[in-house]
């Protein structure tokens, strides 16, 4: 894994988690229109950061390239940046959840396979599924627990 830092990001550090997180979707959310992307900016930003404990990856220079928010033992999103992707930096962020926070449980876009897999490599098992996403919109969730 490159030279990278796990903190706690500042809220001067929020408008790049919006930009990492909108990045990470359009790379791996192919489902979601242009419409429904806005709408989740939004309420990533006015509702969903404010309310969980985030933690952040940054790289060699400091700046953020991935971020995981949680609620409890539970993780509500987990994005990197996709000029990061498959260097282990999502991993890295879940792994120190798991053993700091005891965070086991999470849901996962059911059209997302690539971020079904991976969590299927940390551990975690699919226990059910809702026909829709958080906000009602017809984007199915699968709810996964992390077994051990």
């Amino acid at each position: 894994m490159p030279d990278v830092r796990l903190d706690t990001p500042m809220a001067t550090d929020l408008p790049v988690l919006l930009d990492v997180w909108e990045a990470a979707v359009r790379a791996t959310h192919g489902f979601l229109d242009e419409a429904d992307i806005h709408a989740l900016r939004v309420a990533i930003r006015e509702r969903y950061l404010p309310a969980l404990e985030l933690s952040c990856i940054r790289d060699e220079a400091g700046r953020v390239v991935g971020f995981l928010g949680r609620s409890g033992c539970r993780v509500e999103m987990l994005f990197v940046a996709p000029s990061h992707h498959g260097r282990g930096l999502g991993r890295h962020l879940l792994e120190q959840a798991i053993a700091e926070q005891g965070v086991n449980e999470l849901d996962v876009n059911e059209q997302n396979p690539q971020a079904l897999g991976f969590y299927r490599r940390m551990g975690f098992e699919v226990t059910g599924r809702s026909p829709v996403d958080g906000e009602g919109r017809p984007f199915p969730l699968l709810h996964l627990r992390r077994m051990g």
